[in-house]
């Protein structure tokens, strides 16, 4: 059943009266979200939303979700979007190592296309194809792999996977959600409208925001009815997938919305169609730059983890944003620790002249 109300934080990089999700950024305030009334701000929620969007989030792969994470994207695949065959030959292990070097958290694997008109593979084909990169790389760090059917995430895990990133979000495969719970390993629910070959063709929303927050609401409950616990569950609102661009910007303005659901968030945008479309550039590996300018507002957003094909260039803009961000965080620790010093009465507002 949708919500009545939506209550989304608004992020306040230099602290807060809450912390989100146990991150890096606090909040004050809350924007409340509903599909018959325009957003109201709010200072308070009902408890059980303070709690969700509060409460320290579970690791994910062994990783603590108290600073953004990176995943880079290892396809393959002939027929990717961005880099479709070019890792195929040497099963992916030579590009899984180049992420790893560059300072990668974690990878993920996938052996089946889902750009907008892709065709399906065989579970045979796909498990063929994702397996040496499993258990190659699967010992220098934590591997998602990247499927919607049941039997490839299972002979995944059992290779060394430890999380399946499954882009319909348990609707293509009925059998995922209990797979995934016999294995044991996490999984990502992300959303989509459609399957990849009709996908774009029309995409419709009442609320684009809303909608997909009540579908990964749905998701999540089916996947806790079929044997997955919440702290094994990641979502991603799945930006391009069955959405426009306007579409996909609705949902990054007002992305921390999704901490309400009691799960880390994960983002995958790198170099998609409309930040070609948006910036007036049509080859895909030349969108890291409008890449980086969304995965940084996200970021300023709370979102933990980060779904990338140019690690290097994700990790150098995420140093400099936290040495930039950690700065204006101590500017204001200083005023503040100022203020409260120069109080009436205070030692050094006696000594300025202030007075007593």
């Amino acid at each position: 059943m949708p919500a009545t109300h939506y209550f989304r934080p608004i992020p306040q990089p230099d602290g807060g009266r809450w912390r989100l999700a146990g991150g890096w950024v606090g909040f004050s305030r809350l924007e409340r979200l509903s599909r018959d009334a325009p957003p109201v701000i709010v200072e308070e929620a009902p408890p059980e939303i303070i709690a969700a969007l509060t409460a320290p989030r579970a690791p994910v792969l062994g990783l603590a979700m108290d600073a953004p994470r990176i995943m880079g994207i290892v396809n393959v695949t002939p027929d990717s979007f961005s880099d479709g065959g070019r890792w195929d030959a040497d099963r992916g292990l030579a590009q899984g190592r180049a992420l790893i070097d560059a300072g990668a958290d974690m990878l993920d694997i996938g052996g089946e296309s889902t750009r907008p008109g892709a065709a399906e593979v065989s579970v045979a084909d796909e498990m063929a194809r994702v397996r040496p990169a499993i258990e190659a790389l699967g010992d220098r760090i934590p591997v998602s792999v990247d499927t919607r059917k049941a039997g490839v995430a299972r002979a995944a895990v059992g290779a060394g996977a430890g999380m399946v990133n499954d882009v319909s979000g348990l609707d293509f495969d009925p059998g995922m959600a209990a797979a995934v719970a016999e294995t044991g390993a996490a999984v990502c629910i992300m959303h989509a409208q459609g399957v990849p070959a009709t996908m774009q063709d029309d995409p419709r929303y009442g609320d684009v925001l809303l909608d997909v927050y009540d579908a990964l609401a749905d998701r999540i409950a089916r996947a806790e009815a079929a044997g997955i616990p919440r702290d094994r569950i990641v979502i991603d609102p799945g930006i391009g997938f069955g959405k426009t661009g306007d579409h996909n910007l609705a949902i990054l303005r007002r992305i921390s919305l999704f901490h309400a659901l009691g799960a880390p968030v994960l983002l995958g945008v790198s170099r998609k169609r409309f930040i070609g479309t948006l910036a007036g550039v049509d080859q895909p590996d030349r969108r890291d730059p409008g890449t980086l300018a969304l995965t940084l507002a996200a970021v300023a957003q709370g979102i933990q983890i980060h779904r990338v094909h140019d690690v290097a260039g994700i990790r150098q803009g995420l140093t400099l944003w936290r040495a930039a961000q950690d700065g204006s965080r101590q500017a204001a620790q200083d005023i503040a620790w100022q203020a409260a010093q120069e109080q009436p009465g205070s030692r050094q507002a006696t000594e300025r002249g202030y007075g007593a």
